[in-house]
């Protein structure tokens, strides 16, 4: 199902839909899909419940963040004895108070495969299809979603959410490099339709998977990039790709394609500030041994997070984008987490 075609023109940048309290972002009006509910933590739950009280009156609309935070040791091992009292969590530079924290395991995933089949990929392209098949027959649990695509001078949306790792396989296996696939048009999206694009459009492949797909999602989200990071055709710009996961609060893990054979350049610039704008990193991959063993890790990752939630102390709608920072009480440990919200508006 083709997304888009994008050409150059009006951008319908009106982010106005943010996800619902369980998905990190502040309450907003968006629409989670039904298994929304299942998704919530039971502290979520209880705070939708039983709304917190301020000066003898209820809040009627409690801006509520929540950050996902994975924590890794020098040796790159994932650390999974924290306790609260190991976290401090800065907004603006003004500590917060963690107002419920847990460790998650068993939450709800919604993955975004994003492949990239422009022409540099052509030595690569079987061994991602390989990899990424094996990652979501592993990751994927009853209650988890996944969809897939494909960018180069345009964007294919060729599986839409679904359980069915059997649906996703097929849809992996259909990637062609600078193919078009034969899967028909569904709504372009919200960059528009146009003649005229070329190259790789790896900005507006995220933007249209974080904005169009993943923005309705509740629970924990993440868009995994198999790339060389290179952009040579899209419309927006990487600010505009960052901020779309930014509003939908996905994080964006970066599988860095650098196979010599397959690419001439790197955007490993690019990569990272992707990633690390949205907690997630950038893994370098040089061959299939490298590429089996970097979907392990995201794996790993994505089942092994903490979740803090706080009540901002500045709780006004204005739509800025609040820096945050996640601190831990011990040396020697890397900190993935995103970089910040946009509150909602009044």
């Amino acid at each position: 199902m083709r997304l888009t075609s994008i050409a150059a023109g009006v951008l319908l940048m009106g982010f106005a839909a943010y996800v619902a309290a369980s998905t990190g972002l502040p309450a907003t009006v968006a629409t989670p899909r039904p298994r929304a509910a299942m998704q919530q933590s039971p502290q979520q739950q209880q705070q939708q419940q039983k709304p917190p009280q301020v000066e003898g009156t209820i809040k009627s609309q409690v801006l509520l963040v929540n950050v996902f935070v994975t924590v890794r040791d020098k040796r790159h091992g994932v650390i999974g004895d924290l306790t609260k009292d190991d976290f401090k969590i800065l907004e603006e530079g003004q500590e917060q108070q963690i107002a419920f924290f847990s460790r998650e395991t068993d939450m709800p995933i919604t993955l975004g495969i994003l492949i990239d089949t422009s022409g540099s990929m052509g030595n690569i392209i079987g061994a991602e299809q390989d990899a990424a098949s094996r990652f979501l027959k592993e990751v994927l649990r009853p209650r988890d979603l996944a969809m897939v695509m494909s960018f180069d001078f345009d964007v294919d949306l060729l599986a839409d959410f679904t359980q069915d790792t059997a649906v996703l396989e097929r849809a992996i296996r259909r990637t062609r490099v600078n193919a078009v696939n034969n899967v028909g048009m569904i709504n372009p999206g919200t960059v528009p339709q146009g003649v005229g694009s070329a190259g790789t459009n790896l900005y507006d492949a995220v933007y249209l998977a974080a904005h169009d797909q993943l923005t309705s999602e509740a629970g924990r989200k993440a868009v995994i990039l198999l790339t060389d990071a290179e952009d040579t055709g899209s419309k927006l710009g990487v600010k505009d790709a960052i901020e779309a996961a930014q509003r939908s609060d996905a994080v964006i893990h970066v599988l860095l394609i650098q196979d010599p054979g397959a690419t001439q350049g790197y955007g490993g610039g690019i990569a990272r500030k992707m990633s690390e704008e949205t907690g997630g990193r950038v893994i370098p991959v040089h061959n299939e041994r490298s590429l089996e063993k970097a979907f392990q890790e995201i794996s790993e990752e994505l089942r092994s997070q903490y979740v803090l939630g706080y009540y901002p102390i500045n709780n006004k709608r204005d739509g800025t984008f609040r820096k945050i920072q996640v601190q831990i009480d011990r040396p020697d440990m890397k900190i993935l987490a995103r970089k910040g919200y946009y509150a909602p508006r009044q």
